[in-house]
């Protein structure tokens, strides 16, 4: 007996508690109140007329890697449209953000995606009756992919990626793993390993083009702001902690602390990987400078486009001169210290300024990482931690261009960085290591843009049901 049946019978008892779920989300502000029905499928906007391309990216990451995808599209397919539907409140406020700048705005409709119960997905495709549907690496949704196959819409899994540890727990359901998989029509591997655990569980038509997220873009910045702070940086030794997770700031922290006499003058730049968390950030901060009792000299003021608001001091010997001061609050970086920044869309702009990158979600168990390309492709030399699960095979290439570090701890971390600020050499000989082997598979996104207009080509427009 299937078990997918089974799964769709669970999802629809449940929808009353996802309803609840819904609601307590927007109380903490992880979702929009007024798109709620969106999540059950239920929306007054139009479908554009002509063809439709259904993509869905769940969250950042996924979004990002699609950018390319979306621009080859608008140029091989004028006519056709693309409802791009995601699962996060951050990928919604960076889409409006990129699209209007990639010149997609009226091309690309973003919608949140509906959870995974038969009627809401029902109710979502016969509004929107695409001519094909992909999903972005590892999105697996039973009724979404049975939904589509009964309409006759068929179904690609775009940059897929399996780890190890959801392909030990896949195995364990082979039936309903290949029932699941041999929905989809096409199948484009990140790589071979990928590649051979979904073909183990099932899956048909795999093949292997490359990683999307080789492909993707320079992250953009504002170069004015880029120039303005790259005066009022210059000469200074700086480094970047980026898309850092709970735990992670005290260490970095750490490190500050026992650069700062070495190195005087150390800017310490905080990017968490939510900027929601800024606030708890700032207070950790000034939690773990005041453990002994010396204040800081004043700090530089703010940039008057930017607010006037002066950063409070740090506090405590041996830190160096400097002060905490909050990007969100408009504040400029202080002479020495942390520059918290906690604001969206700006990494680009950060690794342009430091050049030198921890990327987070990598010193603390269960961790898995972040993506290292978007800062080995504006060429930062790069150190990760050794949880790094979910990018083993972009920082194999990283790894074997001499572009990326190990820390295992934070002492670790303290002399590399160390070691980069003292030798420019060697951290420049890193950063163009990693912009060379970012290059790679710089034509994937047409590739990829060809394959799905094929996959549109192959469905017939699907009928209401």
């Amino acid at each position: 007996m299937s078990l997918l049946p089974l799964w769709a019978g669970a999802a629809t008892i449940v929808s009353p508690g996802l309803r609840l779920l819904l609601h307590a989300r927007v109380r903490r502000g992880k979702e929009i109140a007024a798109r709620l029905p969106e999540r059950r499928g239920i929306d007054p906007t139009p479908r554009p007329a002509g063809r439709l391309l259904w993509l869905h990216a769940a969250s950042v990451g996924e979004t990002v890697s699609v950018f390319p995808v979306l621009t080859a599209l608008a140029e091989q397919a004028p006519d056709a449209s693309v409802l791009l539907t995601t699962g996060t409140l951050t990928s919604a406020r960076l889409l409006a953000q990129r699209l209007p700048e990639l010149g997609l705005e009226r091309r690309v409709l973003h919608r949140f995606a509906p959870l995974d119960v038969p009627r809401w997905v029902a109710r979502f495709l016969d509004h929107w009756r695409p001519d094909a549907a992909a999903f972005v690496e590892s999105e697996l949704w039973p009724n979404f992919v049975a939904a589509c196959r009964a309409r006759g819409v068929p179904v690609m899994l775009l940059n897929a990626r399996l780890s190890e540890r959801s392909f030990a727990r896949w195995r364990r359901v082979r039936g309903p793993a290949r029932e699941l998989l041999g929905g989809f029509a096409r199948i484009e591997a990140q790589s071979e390993a990928d590649a051979a655990r979904l073909r183990a569980l099932g899956a048909r038509a795999v093949s292997v083009p490359g990683n999307l997220k080789f492909a993707a873009p320079p992250l953009p910045c504002d170069s004015a702001e880029l120039e303005r702070l790259r005066e009022m940086l210059r000469g200074r030794p700086v480094w970047l902690a980026a898309s850092t997770h709970p735990g992670e700031e005290a260490i970095v922290l750490g490190v500050h602390r026992a650069l700062a006499a070495a190195h005087p003058g150390l800017l310490t730049i905080i990017a968490p990987r939510h900027p929601d968390r800024g606030g708890q950030v700032a207070d950790e901060a000034r939690q773990f400078f005041s453990s002994a009792g010396e204040s800081s000299p004043p700090p530089t003021p703010s940039h008057k486009g930017r607010g006037n608001r002066k950063p409070p001091p740090l506090v405590g010997g041996g830190w160096g001169e400097g002060s905490l001061s909050q990007r969100s609050a408009g504040q400029d970086p202080p002479r020495g210290g942390i520059w918290l920044a906690d604001t969206l869309g700006e990494l680009g702009l950060l690794y342009r300024l430091s050049r030198i990158a921890f990327i987070g979600r990598s010193l603390l168990a269960p961790g898995g990482g972040q993506n290292p390309l978007e800062a080995a492709r504006l060429g930062c030399a790069i150190a990760v931690g050794p949880h790094t699960g979910n990018f083993v095979d972009i920082l194999q290439v990283l790894e074997g261009a001499g572009a990326v570090a190990h820390v295992p701890d934070a002492a670790a971390l303290a002399a590399w960085v160390s070691d980069m600020l003292r030798d420019p050499d060697a951290r420049e000989a890193a950063g163009r290591a990693g912009m060379a082997a970012a290059a790679r598979y710089a034509d994937l996104p047409a590739r990829t843009a060809a394959t799905l207009l094929d996959l549109m080509s192959a469905g017939a427009r699907p009928a209401v049901a």
